[in-house]
């Protein structure tokens, strides 16, 4: 008995077929960060240990294809290993299976490189081979490097700044000068791409670069760590003058928090002050790097005597004065002589000052009194608010505006004149925009009364200079 076949014109069978027809998925890609773990080790026997210590790196995207993703893989890992003795990285690259997608697979070994340029090591046996072949390397660039800054069991050898008395016996600083700048710094930056968000290398060939390089010297001579370094430019200040500022500064993660950051920002400010410079600048401070630099600066303002009747007369001004009545915003700002004498004195440029004159102020108030916190409050929030809306921000209540007319666009067609004596506005408002505004301007007051209040804690419990 035969079977009966179905033609293969039968609507059914059609129906199967075109069900079984599809298209490949497309690979979505994983994000960089998802797959990469990145350990810093200091010996062979923290090599894939469990105790290791993990970086948590920035976004890694930008060194991945032009969107960022890794292609091609499925079950991916990447664990990448980077030696605090002599920087190198080597990369344990594993995956489940690897087939185009339909985006390509991704050149790993090139991406990496993007981060780790030559510090990439081929073989893991390699890799643990440099922690005996190159034990001495940051030995070596402190021997040929200039001494700035020497601990001793009773503070600071050599050293007239008070606020380095309390450097511990085994931390020096040293500086890197010339060709040995971009020797340390190819090796030093893959630490600041991995760790400081939208970083640019520096330009190793540009001789007015400098590294600041801090360590800790072990029980042996041999054994010298490298806790961190700092980066300055020093460039030309017409006519006759120089300038230091910091591009880069970075402490090696397991020694952060330990006070290190500001050791070096003192040691910078000693040379700006030995070196006499004009000022010291930072470029683009994070947050907390302008907290420490802040800390440092008010402690240092506070025992520089020629401010004192500066100061006083500003905080007599917020215990006598209503100020939120005056016509004309007031913003205490330090006296233009003071900021002078500062700048030759202490290094400090304009702008730093102004924070730091906010914070003096705070910590010489009663917090008890209300009308005199009302005044300081008044004065903050009148100085941010000139930095976002500039310096006639509150003067535009003796502006009118009137309409022109015209054969062109109505709403392009005006003139603004300055009324005599006062005269109230005619312009007219947006109410919506101008409350988003003010609601704006008062987060950023709320922010700034945070970080003087933080500041002004931290200085309390330093002793005075």
């Amino acid at each position: 008995m035969g079977t009966k076949h179905k033609s293969s014109s039968d609507p059914v069978n059609e129906s199967k077929k075109r069900r079984r027809v599809g298209f490949s998925k497309i690979d979505a890609g994983i994000e960089a960060n998802e797959c990469i773990q990145i350990f810093l080790v200091s010996s062979k026997d923290e090599v894939d240990s469990p105790n290791s210590y993990q970086i948590e790196p920035v976004d890694l995207s930008p060194f991945f294809e032009d969107d960022g993703k890794i292609y091609g893989y499925q079950g991916l890992k990447i664990t990448v290993w980077l030696s605090s003795i002599s920087f190198h990285a080597y990369a344990d690259i594993s995956f489940e299976s690897s087939s185009d997608g339909g985006k390509g697979i991704t050149d790993l070994k090139s991406s990496l490189q993007n981060i780790f340029a030559e510090n990439l090591v081929e073989t893991k046996e390699d890799f643990l081979q440099t922690f005996s072949t190159e034990h001495n390397y940051v030995k070596t660039i402190v021997s040929n490097a200039e001494g700035l800054l020497k601990g001793t069991s009773n503070g600071c050898s050599g050293n007239s700044d008070s606020q380095l008395k309390e450097v511990p016996a085994d931390i020096e600083v040293f500086r890197v000068t010339g060709t040995g700048v971009g020797h340390l710094y190819c090796r030093l930056v893959p630490l600041v791409l991995l760790l400081v968000d939208g970083s640019n290398p520096i330009d190793v060939t540009d001789p007015s670069w400098e590294i600041y390089i801090l360590v800790q010297k072990g029980q042996e001579d041999s054994c010298i760590q490298l806790l961190g370094f700092a980066a300055v430019y020093r460039f030309h200040r017409y006519p006759d003058s120089t300038r230091l500022r910091l591009g880069q500064i970075l402490i090696i993660p397991p020694c952060q928090r330990k006070g290190y950051g500001g050791i070096l920002i003192k040691v910078l400010n000693n040379i700006a002050i030995s070196d006499d410079v004009y000022d010291l600048t930072i470029e683009e401070p994070v947050e907390s790097l302008q907290h420490v630099r802040t800390c440092i600066d008010v402690q240092r303002l506070l025992a520089f005597e020629p401010i004192n009747q500066a100061l006083n007369s500003a905080i007599s001004q917020l215990k006598h004065e209503n100020l939120s009545k005056k016509s004309q915003p007031c913003q205490c700002r330090p006296p233009a002589n003071i900021v002078e004498d500062i700048r030759k004195s202490l290094k400090i440029n304009k702008r730093q000052l102004v924070q730091c004159w906010e914070i003096l102020i705070y910590v010489s108030l009663d917090p008890t009194e209300e009308k005199c916190m009302d005044n300081y409050k008044t004065i903050v929030s009148n100085r941010v608010k000139a930095d976002v809306l500039g310096k006639d921000s509150e003067s535009g209540a003796g502006k009118r505006l009137i309409d022109i007319p015209t054969q062109f666009d109505g709403d392009m067609s005006f003139a603004m004149f300055k009324s005599k004596d006062g005269e109230g506005s005619s312009v007219e408002k947006d109410v919506e925009n101008e409350g988003n505004l003010e609601e704006q301007l008062k987060k950023l007051v709320d922010e700034r009364m945070k970080q003087i209040k933080s500041v002004a804690e931290k200085v309390s419990v330093l002793p005075r200079l």
